[in-house]
């Protein structure tokens, strides 16, 4: 049993030394500024979160993350069991947070009581049709240039130093299921993808990813939701046209099935635009997947070597 169930990834904490040239890059990334607190940058999405993406003044690197428990009430269980405080959440949508770190050092800030944002206009794009549905009928499809439409951050990735460490750590606390343990070989883990724990709820394939990396621990990549292919394509479009560094894309994964376009921000964190990935629910249990499963793709170009 743990110690709570969380619902959902909440948000990622980056630093940054020039603030505004990362805000110039989200809103061409498809993020939407929320406000500025205690001299931090908050971008949100179109969905209900107040914000997705914090930058923090410093030299840059990767803080932390950001995770959505069910309930204050789920705040003080873990703190008690953590012996820590529970704080208000300085932050747009207030609430309240406890700040734990990880084996690695990583923070972890899991956060309850926010008051959601209010939604952005929806404007998804038209019906596709297919040779065995059409539901787009008597209306040509037109693409307007611009940012893809992020609605959501979707999940994080990181290296640690010790795998069995960090996922007993994560598990423990927070719920997690494994979805993919990923073997280079049988019995030898690379690491795993970890959904939440809703029982009956369908929920993302993965919420959190840890890459087994005893030379030390460091961020991966961070994952945003944008409303289907057309967005995530325009985005493409959009982010080349404005000179960003494209890391890997367009293809479709193996394990989770999402369409996935890698980009970097301005001081080279991989940040990943997405859409249509697996739903599970807790009945639909765990597996073990290859390497090759892994990195490979069941379309679109091999992944590059930068993306190790």
């Amino acid at each position: 049993m743990s110690i709570i169930k969380i619902e959902d990834i909440a948000f990622v904490r980056f630093r940054a030394p020039d603030l505004g040239r990362m805000q110039s890059f989200l809103e061409d990334f498809g993020l939407t500024f929320a406000g500025t607190a205690d001299g931090r940058l908050f971008m949100r999405g179109g969905g209900p979160s107040p914000f997705v993406h914090v930058t923090e003044p410093g030299a840059p690197g990767f803080v932390g993350l950001g995770l959505r428990a069910a309930s204050v009430k789920d705040l003080e269980q873990l703190a008690a069991h953590e012996g820590l405080s529970i704080e208000p959440l300085a932050a747009p949508g207030g609430g309240s947070v406890v700040r734990l770190t990880d084996p690695d050092g990583f923070q972890v800030e899991v956060i309850a009581g926010q008051a959601p944002a209010a939604p952005m206009e929806d404007g998804l794009s038209a019906p596709w049709n297919s040779a065995g549905e059409r539901k787009r009928l008597r209306s040509p499809k037109r693409i307007a240039f611009g940012p893809a439409h992020v609605v959501r951050l979707g999940h994080c990735v990181v290296k640690v130093t010790d795998f069995r460490r960090s996922e007993q750590w994560y598990k423990e606390r927070f719920g997690l299921i494994t979805s993919d343990e990923v073997e280079l070989s049988p019995g030898v883990p690379a690491g795993a993808f970890f959904r939440c724990d809703r029982g009956e709820v369908p929920t993302d394939h993965h919420t959190l990813f840890l890459i087994n990396h005893p030379e030390g621990p460091d961020f991966h990549h961070a994952a945003f939701e944008v409303r289907d292919l057309d967005d995530l394509m325009g985005g493409a479009n959009h982010l080349t046209a404005r000179g960003h560094h494209h890391e890997w894309g367009v293809g479709r994964h193996v394990l989770g099935s999402q369409v996935f376009d890698y980009w970097r921000d301005p001081w080279g964190h991989k940040i990943e635009h997405w859409t249509d990935g697996d739903l599970l629910t807790a009945a639909d249990g765990s597996n073990k997947a290859s390497f090759e499963q892994f990195v490979g793709v069941q379309w679109g170009p091999s992944a590059p070597p930068t993306m190790a």
